[in-house]
């Protein structure tokens, strides 16, 4: 098409020039070429929806679908609340968390004071005040973790889980007077295993198991035949009985006096309830019974532990 364009420009300027006379034909010469015929232009197929409707006249256009409506964004307040929320609910769960790691830091830190005053008091071997001694019997366990009440009597489940039917011997109750001290009664309690070193003070109510192993009133002198039996908390005023479920038949307990040391070696470990004072009963050879409260911060139980003498 640009060919045929310029060779038509191009003979209308040269037909100009004949007429103007400017141009002579000279014979001989091979005549302009003739003019091709103009070829049919071919028509451009339309494309896109313009083709549809060339080929259908009766087709319409699909509607376009309308844009999803934009959700507005919140505005900056609300998500600054929202940031301030959350920042309030991970505090209180922090706040939570150091309050009870607390507690169980300051309950760790009374017991180890306590523990440390023992076994100062141990290593001191101090006497007891001196007093009259009878031997009563008793229809629970020591240690216990109610205390007593003042001004009222204890009530079922207050004193180391006391049944009903026992109150009223509990109750009328009275704990017997420490006894006078002399040479041959026990002083220090060492338990290598777990790492037990305790004084022993004689009597083994609420108050006297707050100073550490407590004997009971009325039981066997170390290294004597009968049945010596100690007491002792497990998880509160110094832990000093925390491990008892630690020990094995033929770990030793040594036992000492102002004069010389008794070793016991143990020969068995039970689970009773608190009522089975049976544990307590005379011996005819020389033993030792240990006795804590179990499960550990539960207590619902006692451990006790049997020993018999070595040396």
């Amino acid at each position: 098409m640009l060919y045929r364009k310029k060779r038509q420009r191009r003979l209308r300027r040269l037909q100009r020039l004949r007429d103007a006379g400017r141009v002579v034909d000279i014979e001989g010469l091979e005549a302009p070429h003739p003019q091709p015929p103009a070829l049919p232009r071919p028509q451009a197929m339309p494309t896109g929806a313009m083709r549809q409707f060339v080929l259908n006249p009766d087709w319409e256009p699909e509607p376009e679908p309308k844009p999803a409506r934009r959700q507005p964004e919140p505005g900056r307040g609300r998500r600054w609340a929202n940031w301030l929320l959350l920042l309030v609910e991970v505090g209180a769960v922090i706040g939570l968390f150091a309050i009870l790691i607390s507690l169980v830091d300051t309950s760790n830190e009374l017991n180890q004071e306590l523990a440390i005053a023992q076994r100062e008091e141990s290593q001191s071997l101090a006497l007891p005040t001196p007093t009259a001694t009878p031997v009563i019997d008793v229809v629970v366990l020591p240690s216990g973790h109610k205390p007593p009440i003042d001004g009222r009597s204890p009530e079922p489940g207050e004193a180391g889980d006391i049944p009903a039917h026992l109150l009223p011997i509990i109750n009328a109750y009275v704990p017997p007077p420490i006894p006078t001290p002399s040479v041959e009664q026990s002083r220090r309690i060492q338990i290598p295993a777990i790492d037990v070193d305790s004084p022993i003070i004689q009597g083994d109510d609420w108050e006297q198991l707050k100073k550490g192993v407590g004997q009971h009133i009325g039981s066997a002198l170390p290294g004597t035949v009968g049945n010596m039996v100690l007491s002792g908390h497990n998880d509160i005023y110094g832990e000093v009985f925390r491990y008892l479920d630690r020990l094995s038949p033929g770990d030793e307990i040594i036992v000492s006096t102002e004069r010389q040391s008794y070793t016991y070696v143990i020969t068995k470990i039970e689970i009773v309830d608190p009522t089975d004072v049976w544990v307590m009963g005379e011996t005819d050879y020389a033993s030792a019974t240990l006795i804590s409260c179990y499960p550990y911060r539960v207590n619902n139980k006692r451990i006790i532990v049997f020993a018999d003498l070595k040396s």
